[in-house]
């Protein structure tokens, strides 16, 4: 979002105010815009300890709203109406899914509480314009011939290419969302224990976490550690210059690799890769409770909901592990 986004001129919208005869004013709040809301929600959220991820997608989320909107909106224009009809556009104009939708509107219906509580608005329209009904089971998995799709169209020749499959697979062996994944720090790392420590402020529980890694990891990691010595950034995932890499810039690179591999019915994303490497640790004998953990999910149900399973999964388990096996 443009840093002059709350500094831009605010020009009247025509037919809202009557220069000859002004609204009277009730209080102070109703000088506020809903840029101006927004700027004293965001420092607001600034006092809660988010993570720098958290605050950026609530500013991506509002930039969403504001290319809607087309500008700014005055106290008076904030109506349920609005919002009702940011939700259709999403759904049906942008062609969202529910769950990406859902992701928008929850974030804006935080706003607009705040706003409602603090007296800038009126109305509760929040409880009025709620997230929209989606399938219990949403969350996509890769297959292996798709993770393997992958894999072969990585150059690791390149230092890129070595990088971006080094992530791929620690994505997929710890299940660590992106944020965390690009938060990790090189002396979070220990490949003597096999395992990397999530800083609690980098984590969205706010809950420091260990995760394992397997063996394959801790080899590839060891030479991606030697790999980039000589950058001198404590950051463990690197450009190729020698700089963080930011989450959009790592989404899009999964994108393209999707792309390359000829995976077009399916997102390739990081969370794909989470809710794939939950799928592969149960279906290899994983039980779900080490799971939870490894995942840093305080409620099971949230486990279960990761673990989608297609027939044909399903029937690999069932050969595997019939109750008949217990009596024939």
């Amino acid at each position: 979002m443009s840093k002059n986004l709350f500094n831009t001129r605010k020009t009247k919208r025509k037919g809202i105010r009557n220069t000859n005869s002004p609204t009277p004013r009730h209080n102070f709040f109703e000088d506020l815009t809903l840029k101006e809301m927004f700027q004293r929600f965001m420092n607001y959220k600034k006092t809660e300890s988010l993570t720098r991820t958290t605050i950026n997608d609530y500013h991506i989320h509002f930039g969403y709203l504001l290319d809607y909107l087309d500008g700014d909106l005055y106290r008076e224009e904030i109506t349920l109406e609005v919002f009702r009809g940011y939700i259709g556009h999403m759904l049906h104009d942008k062609g969202l899914s529910p769950v990406t939708a859902n992701v928008r509107i929850r974030t804006m219906r935080a706003f607009i509480r705040y706003c409602f509580l603090e007296g800038y608005i009126e109305e509760a329209i929040h409880d009025r314009f709620k997230p929209v009904k989606t399938q219990e089971d949403t969350l996509e998995s890769f297959s292996p011939t798709e993770v393997k799709l992958l894999m072969s169209v990585i150059d690791e020749s390149t230092y890129v290419g070595f990088r971006d499959k080094v992530m791929m697979l620690v994505m997929l062996d710890t299940m660590v969302r992106a944020s965390e994944l690009l938060a990790i720090r090189r002396s979070n790392v220990d490949l003597k224990a096999g395992e990397i420590k999530l800083e609690p402020h980098e984590t969205k529980t706010k809950r420091a976490r260990i995760v394992p890694l397997s063996l394959k990891s801790i080899k590839l990691l060891e030479e991606y550690l030697v790999e980039t010595e000589d950058f001198g950034e404590e950051t463990l995932f690197l450009t190729y210059d020698g700089r963080p890499i930011a989450g959009n810039t790592w989404r899009k690179r999964l994108m393209e690799l999707g792309d390359f591999a000829g995976i077009i019915n399916k997102r390739v994303s990081p969370h794909t890769f989470r809710h794939t490497g939950a799928l592969f640790y149960i279906l290899n004998g994983g039980d779900p409770f080490s799971l939870q953990k490894i995942l840093g999910h305080t409620d099971m149900s949230m486990v279960r909901k990761y673990i989608q399973m297609t027939n044909s999964d399903v029937k690999r388990q069932h050969n595997s592990y019939s109750p008949l096996r217990n009596i024939l």
